[in-house]
Formats: structure tokens, C-alpha cells, sequence
């Protein structure tokens, strides 16, 4: 993560990596075909150490509106802290194939599935209306990923947007901005 982070996808090489593990060649493609495969799952795990954080925040936290708000606060949170992780997920991205891309759809579906989950507990709670609740998290998906996307463009503070995302993603769900319980 480190090497990526510092030099970006298309900066690093196999090279680097192997420098900066001090290991060798053969035992890096003894484990990955390639610098994509290794940040493929590098990637997988910084997806899983989201999910594992969301998970704990929203365990003391009551009510499907509160649990989203501590979700939020934890994405921004892990997007500022790998900020250029986040950067090279979210804007090279583009230029590196279908591979990449179903790793990152992949990621996508897993946290759209943790969304719907606490807005199915929502609308359980009578927090929110009964809706689609798989459309609505594949809407905050995206609505996340590209406030993210812009904000780390601009070299912005992701913290600062977190007040406004949350009042526009509970709007969009029918809940009330102010409501967390």
C-alpha cells in the first residue's frame, strides 16, 4: 500500500515493491501474476478493513439512521487516511482494463449489500419509508463515489463534505436531515 500510495498505480513497479518488501522477483510472482494482481488484493483488503470498521462503529450506535451516519463517517474517515489509495481508486481507475474494473465493481456490490442491509433496518424501524432499498444503496454508491472522486480532484477536505452528504443521502431516502435515531 505503501509503495502505491507514494508513487501511484502507474509509477510503481514490480521492482519497487519487491525494494521496498525485501523480498525477491520470484517470490512476488510466486504469489501474484502481476503488479495489477497485487493491488487487486491489496485493494480487497483495504475494502475488508472498511467493512470490518463500519461494522464496529455502527455496533454502539442505535437506530438505522444512526448507523448509517457512523458508515459515512467511517468511509470518509479511511478515505482520508488512505487518501492516495483512495486517489488511484477512484481516478486512474479508469486506464486499468476489466480486471480492475470487476475488482472494483466487486467492492462496490459488497458495500451497496452493507448500505441496503441498515436501510432495510431503517425502514423496519419506521426511520424510513418502505422502498427499493438495493436501488437506494446503489444510488449512495454512487453519490458517495463521486463526491469522494471530486473532492480528493480538488484536493479538498473529505471531512467537510460529510455533514451535507449526510443530510442529501437521508433526504434521498425520506428520512428527516436532522434524524438519527
Amino acid at each position: 500500500m505503501d509503495v502505491f500510495a507514494r508513487r501511484g498505480y502507474h509509477g510503481t513497479t514490480v521492482d519497487d515493491i519487491v525494494a521496498w518488501s525485501s523480498s525477491s522477483k520470484g517470490a512476488f510472482y510466486h504469489y501474484f501474476p502481476s503488479k495489477q494482481g497485487i493491488f487487486l488484493t491489496l485493494l480487497d483488503r483495504l475494502a475488508g478493513l472498511v467493512e470490518a470498521g463500519v461494522e464496529a462503529a455502527i455496533a454502539g450506535e442505535e437506530g438505522g439512521l444512526a448507523k448509517v451516519e457512523a458508515a459515512l463517517r467511517v468511509v470518509l474517515d479511511v478515505a482520508v487516511e488512505h487518501r492516495e489509495l483512495t486517489r488511484i481508486l477512484l481516478i486512474e481507475a479508469a486506464a486499468l482494463g476489466a480486471e480492475f474494473e470487476q475488482g472494483r465493481l466487486g467492492i462496490h456490490r459488497r458495500f451497496a449489500a452493507l448500505i441496503q442491509r441498515h436501510l432495510d433496518r431503517a425502514v423496519a424501524d419506521g426511520a424510513i419509508p418502505s422502498q427499493d432499498t438495493a436501488l437506494a444503496a446503489a444510488a449512495w454508491i454512487g453519490a458517495i463515489n463521486e463526491t469522494v472522486t471530486q473532492t480528493l480532484a480538488q484536493d479538498g477536505d473529505l471531512r467537510a463534505v460529510l455533514p451535507g452528504l449526510r443530510a442529501f443521502l437521508l433526504r434521498s431516502v425520506g428520512a428527516a436531515a436532522g434524524e438519527t435515531g
